[in-house]
Parts: C-alpha cells; structure tokens; sequence
C-alpha cells in the first residue's frame, strides 16, 4: 500500500501544487487536502493518513496547534510547512511532535522525498540542520535544563547514542564514532526512543538539549 498524505495550507494554490506532485508518484496519494488547521485535524481524524503535510500558519486553528492535536490522537507523522521569516515557529512545531519541516519553496523532487523519508519513520532535518536549528532554537528560550531522571533508563551505549544524535550525527556516523553495525546503531535509537517515550529522532535531538546531555555554548 502505497503512502496517505493529507495536505493542508491555507493558500489554495499551493495546497493544490502540492497535493498534484504527490498524487501524480506511483507510491503516494492525497486522501484529502484541508484550508486550515481544524480542517487538517478532521480530516486525518476520517482518514487516518501515514503523513500530514501540514502549513504553519493558518487560520481558525494554527498548524502548531493541530500537529499537537494530530500528534497525540494518531500516529500520523506530521510534515511542517514554513518559510525563512517563520523560523521562531520550528522548535515549538517539533515540540508538538513533528517529524521535521520544509520551507515553502521547496523543489518538486525534495518535497517528494521528504513525504517519503517521514513517512517512513526518519525525521527530516539534515545532520547540519539539526545542529545549526535545534542548537539556535533552545538558545533562544534559554530554558533551564529540564530534569533528567528519564535518562537513568538508558545503558550507557543507548545514552551515548542519544548524545550523538544529539550533535546531530547520522546512523553512519554514529556507527563509526561507536565503532558498531549501522544495525545496532538502529536498535540503540529504537530502544531511546521507546524507553524515553519519544516519536522520532527529532524528539531525541530535543530532549538531549533539554535534559543538558548537551551543554549549549
């Protein structure tokens, strides 16, 4: 079965670009497109998407509030849409559990891409990203370390694993840094994620910061 995306921006022009680039690849197809974030939350609620392409901004109900909403009922991966200006809006956008995000002028074959790499469990953001964004956005909330007795849940391979991921490195590089297979490099990110209670790598990126598993600079 191929992958069900639900599209949703409030600009009918490029909710309607969108949903055709994906409709017209062999394995993806738009099961419903939605003008606004209530819309988005009531139609992945009728039909259960792998994927929600999903605008920051919109009315009625912002996409932050329905990646929230979507992100807690389903198991829908949520796939944010943004631009260069709307930057502030990509840690709470992870926070409320998206998968990664895209600006709104991406290329036709990226955005394909993307749906396919979210969809099929891995987050968006390039290692480069992750650092530069994730690092940025705690920054900026200069929050205090949140508590970090979850961590005491870890060995000390899967805590190692977490702070590499953290850094932003790749199943690759984290592999070699470990010296290990990629395939247990996989089985330590399945085990933090599980005992951590995380959806995705995104999450581990962020609660490696949180927890000051990794000192801000």
């Amino acid at each position: 079965m191929g992958i069900r995306v639900v599209v949703a921006d409030d600009q009918e022009l490029v909710r309607g670009g969108f949903s055709m680039i994906l409709d017209a690849q062999p394995d993806i197809a738009v099961v419903a497109e939605a003008g606004d974030g209530a819309e988005a939350v009531a139609a992945v609620r009728e039909h259960r998407p792998d994927l929600l392409l999903l605008d920051i901004r919109m009315p009625r109900m912002d996409g932050i509030a329905a990646a929230r909403v979507v992100c807690e009922e389903t198991d829908t991966k949520v796939l944010m849409l943004t631009t260069f200006d709307q930057d502030d809006y990509v840690y709470d956008a992870l926070h409320a559990g998206a998968s990664g995000f895209l600006l709104k002028d991406v290329r036709r074959d990226d955005l394909v891409q993307a749906v396919r790499v979210v969809a099929g469990g891995e987050s968006l953001l390039a290692p480069s990203v992750t650092r530069r964004l994730i690092d940025d956005m705690v920054r900026r909330r200069a929050r205090p370390p949140a508590p970090a007795d979850g961590l005491d849940m870890l060995t000390a391979r899967e805590r190692e694993t977490l702070e590499l991921l953290g850094r932003g490195l790749s199943n690759a590089e984290i592999a070699a840094t470990m010296v290990v297979s990629e395939h247990t490099v996989k089985t330590h990110v399945s085990n933090v994620l599980t005992k951590l209670g995380l959806r995705d790598r995104v999450q581990a990126v962020i609660t490696a910061y949180e927890t000051g598993l990794i000192q801000r600079a």
